[in-house]
């Protein structure tokens, strides 16, 4: 069974973990090529924390007892104190001549100033003595420069100030960098094995034994009885995994299946890690196979070499699949692993965020996605449990693959993520064929049969999902409607007009988004800008408010130019859609703060619906906005009202990143920076009072990207000043999705003498449920054009918008447009009943992580390159915020996650590839609150849960 362990948590086991592999029986032979001098010969770093390893390759029995092994990131420092271990006494190399360290490795590959070409973290190895044996640097330009280490207090002295030798090899997710015959190149893991060393005539034939039933090796304990151990057994082939990575397949015992497992059960099947054999089967076969059992990462497999197979002569009976609602917990899910099912009853998708890049999708039962713990229960106690039993619901439905759709196999068709079948969060799935239980990643997993690609999904796809696309928003009654839009750094100076900006590229190499290097965080040049427009507008038009709040629009005064410029080129293109002058905008105030983010916050109307009053006011001199973008009001009125309304647009501090008191995430669900958030909200509420005193009225409507769920700390201040959150009363939807869960941190609320004229709200669930590759930002990123025109997948966070009755006579809206029960407090089970969350990911990884528009885990925001400890390194592995240059998303601007504890982004997802993608909001890993919810939990569930890592 699996279990999922914090950084530090696996920094204390990992010696234990190492010296139990080492004194383990030995799974491979002994090796022909030991090597001369002790070196790494091994880095795998494309997948979860859970799954990375430095490889030492020495004599067999070399005491390594007391040597310091471990990983520095692009800027030359260890992430954390997590990614240096040293091996305790005892430890020695095996009879494999070759030791695997688990420690954990950054993973994104970019390009830069500080080593040639693209790069990533480096390796390093010392001695019991302090020498350093051997540091080197994934990826980069072999024979060029390579990364070099800091001063840092975490590494040895030996190390710092040393340059890595650039590999020139990076790896897909789930594979490794590997050294064979003194080159570097990438495949398929082999801890404590010498990569390229397939045994050769070393390798004695797989004799058979006595066949055991794949239940007694499966067991129903922590882990099998005979890991370590040559077993036999028979079984049925139920899927082929021969291409696409995961190198094997799956065998059940002969008639098993059908009826339901229990809790305890012992599994009946089984999978085998067979790269030479995994071609030579086909589902329905009838095999007999020899191997040594070991638990890979929390899943039980038996690794068959080619002797190790043989073709029954007599046909064993089918297996059935198991049909069923799948299971909660992991010790449910345990008793199916590898072995065939068909789920039935409610099924939701509750994650989408990894879909385009390992055709991944998140699912739970019942009929509501999983959400943000503080959006339904207040921060501490209550939302680390409503986590934790999220945690235990989430599952994933995958591809039968470990391949990047956006990186090495860009040319493969990417499945689910389509532009005539959208996949979206919060629809159902239906499935229709079966599907094999497995594990990785630190998720259960539903995969295929076979590999799934978008070329042969009518035969293989085992689900279909429903299509919950709205055209439009609902009726939301009134005579004018309000609304707030995050249009995801629509920045009208591209990257090419500036010098010194970097690009993110398609698979062809042509620039699509700003990296880094200069102000700009938008489009790379006009194509790219048109693209995201032209998404943008039809969204906007679509929307159709009578006053629309923007955020992440560009502050073009940081280009030298008008402060507004952005804003009217927006006014424009909206126009020319409409075919009228159909919007206006809100001039900005003649008053501004000293200084100001490049991003900013705006207000657009429609004249026919409402003027405004007087001009727009800023608040200035404040400090608890050094961090943010300071609230901006305007107040409107109908012409038919008795006084006006003032709408103030607010951006508050991201979640990514913080400092300073009450502002490191203190793992109570609410993220970094909460301080600060907390203080911009009272700051906030004494500027209302101001600007309503300066209105002569007490109508105002706070609204916009407050980066804070709806029960989080922020919230109440306001709250307790009388303001009604909108969004909670009058719908059932969220704004956002991180992390595999829904939840709102786009905001209106009304102040009391406002709420009577409230007609209605919607969420107009139009971006965040989306699959990111609908996005401008990943264009051309996998063969499959998934570019369209339309409002989907615009921006990364959905509009709320409201109705209001400031006239006589103002009609309400259609009673069938009343939103539905809203969520409870508790997670359920009951398909009917309470939502829930899934761990995160990402990471997805994301979280996640990539601020689309940057774009882009966590994944999983702030500015396009986020500041580190070496002015060197970009920032993209270390720190998720830059504070006064946050975009404000939840996820700041990090990159992708890895599905481990230290990369920068994560939708959330896993960032089990090179990392060399735009970022966007939802993309930090879960760092900044599933992930530390979670680790509060993590000790507890160690005890609890079967199987050790």
């Amino acid at each position: 069974m699996p279990t999922s362990t914090s950084p530090q948590l696996r920094a204390t086991l990992a010696a234990a973990v190492t010296a139990a592999v080492v004194t383990s029986p030995m799974l491979l032979p002994i090796s022909a090529q030991a090597a001369d001098q002790p070196e790494i010969s091994e880095i795998a770093y494309a997948g979860g924390d859970d799954t990375d390893f430095i490889e030492i390759a020495a004599d067999p029995g070399t005491d390594v007892s007391g040597w310091t092994v471990g990983s520095v990131t692009r800027g030359g420092s260890p992430h954390s104190e997590a990614h240096v271990t040293t091996l305790a006494d005892g430890i020695a190399v095996g009879d494999s001549g070759a030791l695997a360290v688990e420690v954990p490795i950054t993973n994104s590959v970019n390009s830069g100033a500080a080593a040639d070409g693209s790069y990533g973290s480096s390796a390093f190895v010392v001695d019991a003595d302090g020498a350093l044996v051997d540091f080197d640097q994934v990826g980069g330009v072999v024979g060029g420069a390579g990364v070099t280490a800091t001063n840092s207090s975490n590494l040895p002295e030996s190390v710092r100030g040393q340059e890595a030798t650039p590999t020139g090899a990076t790896a897909p997710r789930g594979e490794s960098i590997q050294l064979i015959d003194g080159s570097w190149t990438a495949g398929a893991p082999t801890p404590d094995a010498l990569p390229g060393d397939d045994g050769g005539e070393t390798d004695p034939p797989q004799e058979p034994g006595e066949s055991l039933p794949i239940a007694d090796i499966q067991g129903t304990g922590p882990e099998s009885d005979y890991t370590g151990q040559t077993v036999t057994t028979d079984g049925v082939v139920t899927a082929v995994w021969a291409d696409g990575g995961l190198n094997g397949y799956t065998i059940q015992t002969a008639g098993t299946g059908g009826a339901a497992k229990e809790a305890g059960d012992a599994s009946d099947g089984l999978f085998v890690y067979s790269p030479q054999t995994a071609a030579e089967v086909a589902v329905g076969d009838s095999v007999q196979v020899t191997g040594a059992v070991s638990e890979y990462y929390g899943q039980t497999q038996i690794t068959v070499t080619s002797s190790g197979l043989q073709q029954l002569d007599e046909a064993l009976e089918a297996p059935t699949p198991i049909e069923g609602e799948f299971p909660e917990g992991d010790d449910a899910r345990e008793s199916l692993e590898s072995m065939l099912i068909l789920p039935t009853g409610d099924i939701t998708v509750s994650d989408t965020y990894g879909t385009n890049r390992y055709g991944e999708v998140g699912l739970v039962n019942g009929t509501e996605p999983l959400f943000q713990a503080t959006d339904v229960v207040s921060p501490g106690a209550e939302a680390i449990a409503y986590e934790e039993e999220s945690a235990q619901r989430a599952y994933v439905l995958d591809d039968g693959a470990s391949v990047d759709y956006t990186g090495s196999a860009s040319d493969v068709p990417v499945p689910y993520v389509s532009t005539d079948d959208p996949l979206r969060v919060g629809g159902a799935a239906t499935f229709s064929d079966p599907v094999v239980v497995g594990y990785g990643f630190d998720m259960w997993r539903l995969q295929p049969t076979e590999w799934l690609t978008g070329e042969n999904a009518d035969d293989v796809q085992p689900a279909t999902f429903e299509d919950t696309r709205e055209a439009a928003p609902q009726d939301v009654g009134g005579d004018i409607t309000v609304s707030s839009f995050n249009v995801l750094n629509y920045f009208t100076t591209t990257g090419d007009q500036l010098n010194g900006c970097t690009f993110y590229e398609d698979r062809e190499g042509d620039p699509t988004t700003v990296r880094g290097g200069c102000d700009a965080r938008g489009a790379w040049d006009a194509d790219n800008l048109e693209r995201q427009q032209s998404k943008i507008v039809d969204a906007i038009n679509g929307l159709d408010a009578s006053v629309l709040s923007l955020e992440e629009i560009e502050q073009s005064a940081a280009f030298d130019k008008d402060r507004d410029e952005s804003l009217s080129i927006l006014v424009d293109a909206l126009n020319e859609d409409a075919g009228s002058d159909k919007w206006a905008f809100a001039e900005s105030p003649e008053e501004l703060p000293e200084s100001e983010d490049v991003i900013r916050t705006a207000f657009i109307y429609q004249p026919t619906d409402v003027q405004p009053v007087g001009g727009s006011t800023i608040l200035t001199g404040s400090d608890a906005f050094s961090n943010a973008r300071e609230p901006l009001a305007q107040a409107f009125t109908t012409g038919d009202d008795d006084e006006p309304f003032v709408a103030i647009v607010n951006h508050f501090k991201s979640k990514g990143s913080g400092s300073g008191e009450g502002n490191v995430d203190n793992g109570d669900g609410q993220g970094n920076s909460n301080a600060d958030r907390v203080d911009q909200a009272e700051a906030l509420v004494d500027f209302a009072d101001a600007q309503k005193a300066a209105a002569g009225t007490d109508d105002v409507v706070l609204l916009g990207d407050l980066n804070s769920y709806t029960e989080e700390d922020p919230m109440q201040v306001l709250y307790s000043a009388g303001y009604a959150n909108i969004g909670k009363d009058f719908t059932d939807e969220q704004t956002y999705l991180f992390g595999g869960r829904v939840g709102s941190l786009d905001h209106v609320l009304a102040s009391d003498g406002l709420v009577e004229d409230v007609t209605g709200a919607d969420i107009w669930n139009i971006n965040s449920v989306e699959s990111i590759g609908l996005e401008y930002s990943r264009y051309n990123n996998n063969v499959t054009d998934l570019h369209a025109e339309g409002p989907f997948r615009s921006s990364d966070h959905d509009p709320l918008i409201m109705g209001l009755a400031r006239g006589a006579d103002t009609p309400a809206p259609d009673p069938t447009d009343d939103p539905t029960d809203e969520p409870t407090d508790t997670p359920s089970e009951d398909p009917t009943g309470d939502p829930s969350e899934e761990p995160s990911a990402d990471p997805s990884d994301d979280p996640s992580d990539e601020p689309t528009n940057d774009p882009s885990q966590d994944p999983s925001g702030d500015p396009t390159q986020d500041p580190s400890d070496d002015p060197s390194d970009d920032g993209r592995d270390d720190d998720e915020g830059g504070d006064r240059g946050d975009s404000g998303d939840e996820g700041d601007r990090g990159h992708g996650g890895d599905g481990g504890d230290d990369s920068e982004g994560d939708s959330g997802d896993r960032d089990r590839g090179n990392g060399d993608l735009p970022r966007t909001g939802t993309g930090l890993t879960a760092l900044a609150v599933g992930g530390v919810l979670v680790a509060a939990g993590a000790i507890a569930l160690l005890i609890a849960r079967r199987r050790r890592v």
